[in-house]
Parts: structure tokens; C-alpha cells; sequence
């Protein structure tokens, strides 16, 4: 999975733990609706600067938005 795919899941998922609509969320970030669904999808890269945003609406830290998710270790 690249950057754009481990963003798109991990801006879905903290949009959906804070029940917010990508409606929503692109109002507080100053993007459009289209652009966060974009983003979302994995259709398109966020800037540094849009993924600062992004991460200031969620009331996270941009770095988080990037992070690949742990796996499970199998014993």
C-alpha cells in the first residue's frame, strides 16, 4: 500500500471515529466536499500543506494520517 492508499484509509477511518461527513469535514479544513472524496478514494495525492488541514479539522496530527497500521503478529 503507498502513502496516498494509508492516508485515504486512515482519513476515512478518524472521519468516521469523529462521525463526521466529508461535508463536514471539508467545511472546517476549507477544502471542497469532491476534494476530500477524492482524497478518500485514493484518487488523488494531498499536499503537505491540504494535508495540514485536513489533519487541524480532525484534531489530529498530520504524521497520524500517515501512519501504516500495525499488523497483527501471528503466534
Amino acid at each position: 500500500m503507498d502513502l496516498k492508499e494509508i492516508m485515504a484509509v486512515n482519513l476515512r477511518r478518524k472521519r468516521h471515529d469523529l462521525k463526521m461527513t466529508q461535508e463536514e469535514l471539508a467545511e472546517r479544513a476549507g477544502l471542497s466536499a469532491r476534494y476530500v472524496g477524492a482524497i478518500e478514494r485514493g484518487d488523488v495525492s494531498a499536499s503537505v500543506t491540504v494535508l495540514g488541514q485536513i489533519a487541524e479539522a480532525l484534531g489530529t496530527e498530520p504524521g497520524e494520517l500517515l501512519k501504516r497500521a500495525a499488523r497483527l503478529s501471528r503466534s
